[in-house]
């Protein structure tokens, strides 16, 4: 008897951690960890563990655990289609986070996530394809993004771009649909305020040398460029710019908010170095995450590119598991616009928060989220509306400058659509 119970006890403790790991729901992750947006993805794998480890520590869903399955698109839509298979066909994830260029987040929606009905949540991707295709009823509903769109960037970038008298501009971008549609954009409203664009070039991306881009975009005399790519590319075009004796004046997209581009172009050629970003209104969570992130990530900067509104989208991700109550894909796509809702007990980033949140969706009382980049909300196609930041990069520091809020790009695009 004795051997018996000993045994049965033996066994219990073998079965238990087994049982606990089986109530655990994973979520798949498509980061571009390598390639040209391997910066921007890194920075975002790392937000997200963040998020999850608040969340479970705070007590999880039912004591369950949310852990990740990460996969690396290598900044390529074929890549990333693939791995996003796997992760819905085989691993059964009801969500994928990811990606984080808009170039990665499509296909996967378009050939994966759509069909399979499995929520799909971008920190990064503003593309506004992705608001057509949910207006075009492609997305199946199941497309959120943590960004607004280019279509709202554009406009923002080109008001900037003459407030600060670049009125005459090359346009360089990168030959994607992120590319031609930040362009699309922002030349039909810099034209409209008053703006010159002397030439559009696009360019191929993993080029050695971009120096017959940059020669060609200086024909027709510009007093600077708008440059539209990521850190590596985008570096390599600023080079072959300012050594073909281009002016040293640009303007910068999102993205290129980025040390690796600053220390490779050579911060004394970027002092007259302008751009715009999804901007953010800071919260209680802002300031929980610029005091945490650093040391969890293993030295990735708070401010790194797609960081603060990864860590959202795996908040966001998180509190809507916990309010579906199990990893159903749909429960979660019903329950992802409930805990940003207005209306709903404000809670913060962190365990202590995230504590708070668990308790009030256990109680059937309505949250409210509000984030890193500040309160959101989204719409019918998963947008959210927010402000721009703009800054500009001196002494090779990004410095923010000013903000041009919601209001005062739906004006300008108003004033633009006359």
């Amino acid at each position: 008897m004795k051997k018996m119970l000993l045994l049965t006890t033996l066994l219990a403790g073998l079965v238990a951690p087994a049982a606990a790991q089986d109530c655990d729901i994973t979520i798949g992750l498509v980061m571009e960890l390598t390639g040209p947006a391997g910066q921007y993805g890194q920075a975002g794998a790392k937000s997200v563990e963040m998020a999850f480890r608040d969340f479970n520590e705070a007590g999880g869903v039912d004591g369950c655990k949310l852990v990740t399955d990460t996969r690396d698109s290598q900044s390529q839509g074929n890549v990333a289609v693939d791995q996003a298979t796997q992760l819905v066909n085989v691993k059964k994830v009801p969500v994928i986070i990811g990606g984080i260029i808009s170039s990665v987040s499509i296909p996967i929606l378009t050939s994966v996530t759509a069909a399979a009905g499995v929520v799909q949540v971008s920190p990064a991707s503003s593309s506004p394809t992705l608001t057509a295709l949910g207006r075009d009823g492609k997305t199946n509903g199941v497309f959120f993004r943590t960004i607004t769109s280019d279509a709202l960037q554009g406009t923002a970038a080109a008001r900037y771009a003459l407030d600060q008298g670049l009125k005459k501009l090359a346009i360089i971008h990168v030959n994607n649909d992120f590319g031609v549609n930040m362009v699309r954009e922002f030349k039909a409203a810099y034209e409209k305020l008053g703006g010159t664009v002397t030439s559009v070039t696009p360019y191929n991306e993993r080029q050695a040398n971009y120096a017959s881009e940059a020669s060609a975009a200086m024909a027709g005399d510009p007093e600077a460029l708008y440059l539209v790519s990521y850190p590596v590319d985008g570096a390599t075009i600023a080079r072959a710019w300012i050594s073909g004796g281009g002016p040293q004046k640009f303007l910068l997209n999102d993205g290129m908010n980025s040390e690796e581009f600053i220390e490779a172009v050579g911060a004394k050629y970027l002092n007259e170095a302008y751009g715009t970003s999804s901007g953010t209104n800071p919260t209680a969570s802002t300031e929980y995450f610029y005091a945490n992130y650093e040391s969890f990530s293993g030295g990735i900067k708070p401010d790194a590119p797609a960081a603060d509104r990864s860590y959202d989208a795996g908040a966001i991700v998180a509190l809507a598991v916990a309010k579906a109550g199990k990893g159903d894909p749909a429960a979660i796509k019903a329950a992802i616009p409930e805990v940003v809702a207005a209306g709903g007990e404000v809670v913060h980033a962190g365990k202590d928060e995230f504590a708070k949140a668990l308790a009030l969706i256990k109680d059937g009382k309505p949250i409210k989220y509000e984030g890193v980049i500040g309160p959101v909300g989204f719409d019918q196609y998963g947008d959210i509306t927010g402000p721009f930041r703009l800054w500009q990069i001196k002494d090779g520091t990004v410095t923010t400058v000013g903000e041009m809020s919601a209001e005062e790009v739906a004006e300008v695009k108003a004033d633009v659509a006359k």
